[in-house]
């Protein structure tokens, strides 16, 4: 087995003693089976991607926190040296992402450190010890389904609370393990507050969720979360352990025409003071 050589650094430096095998390979990332002394973990070696690639990530990244503006302008211009900030803020994402979740009480794998563009981490087992199966390959009755949902909306609730959305949930980002579901691969983790595709994520999510766990208990198809939780996310009312009913009525009420227009004049003329004053300090 040829390994990559980030992975065979960690073997050189002794940070990993074996690598077991290759678990997986997709187009952002492998993960491999890792040795740590008695201890069986994962290794996830995350790759370059093209320019095109950029493009793609760029709804997901907005919102992020960079380091200071000369890093946000190199990103925007998309320099040979903003392309490298990219792809280290896009590698530490779900760096970050696992260590804020795992402490505000999600099932993710655990980490356990980022070393040379590795991230090692927990693996997840079935009851038997082998790597545990994805949502999308096991067979489930209605009762178990049911129990899965609610799970995982509670978990997507943690997250949001934790103001982060996953961002590409689904039957293949889930896997089950001996105490039920886990979530897995959190790169493109959305900042909630600060993106504006936020709560289009978070409903794509939700509805992936329940769509695959629909097809064992249909009635959860009628189910209304993601509006709900967003709904109270947007008023500072969801908590982690917010109880939702899965049911959620539009505001029919007509919108005051009058008021709209006040408010899209108000917005032009507070964006003339701006640029008004940036060119007077320009001077």
């Amino acid at each position: 087995m040829r390994l990559p050589a980030e992975l065979q650094e960690l073997l050189d430096e002794a940070i990993i003693d074996d690598v077991t095998r290759q678990l997986k390979s997709g187009k952002e990332a492998s993960v491999y089976v890792v040795r740590c002394g008695s201890d069986i973990r994962c290794a996830k070696v995350y790759k370059d991607m093209a320019q095109r690639s950029f493009q793609r990530r760029a709804q997901y990244q907005e919102g992020r926190k960079v380091r200071g503006s000369r890093d946000t302008r190199a990103m925007a211009k998309s320099t040979r040296y903003g392309r490298a900030e990219q792809e280290n803020a896009w590698k530490n994402a779900e760096v970050d992402a696992l260590y804020r979740l795992s402490g505000a009480g999600v099932r993710v794998p655990q980490p356990f450190g980022f070393f040379n563009g590795v991230l090692i981490m927990e693996m997840i087992t079935d009851a038997d010890g082998n790597s545990a199966p994805r949502l999308g390959e096991v067979e489930l009755s209605a009762e178990v389904a049911r129990d899965y949902h609610r799970f995982l909306i509670g978990q997507v609730v943690r997250m949001l609370s934790a103001g982060l959305i996953h961002g590409d949930l689904s039957q293949f980002n889930v896997l089950v393990d001996a105490q039920g579901p886990v979530i897995i691969d959190l790169p493109q983790a959305v900042d909630a507050a600060g993106n504006n595709n936020a709560f289009a994520m978070l409903e794509r999510d939700v509805n992936n969720i329940t769509a695959t766990l629909g097809r064992f208990a249909p009635e959860l198809l009628e189910t209304s979360f993601a509006a709900e939780m967003w709904d109270l996310f947007e008023k500072g009312e969801l908590k982690p352990d917010s109880v939702l009913t899965g049911v959620h009525l539009k505001d029919e009420t007509p919108a005051d025409l009058d008021q709209v227009v006040l408010a899209i004049e108000d917005a032009r003329y507070q964006e003339m003071l701006r640029r008004e004053r940036e060119s007077a300090e320009s001077v």
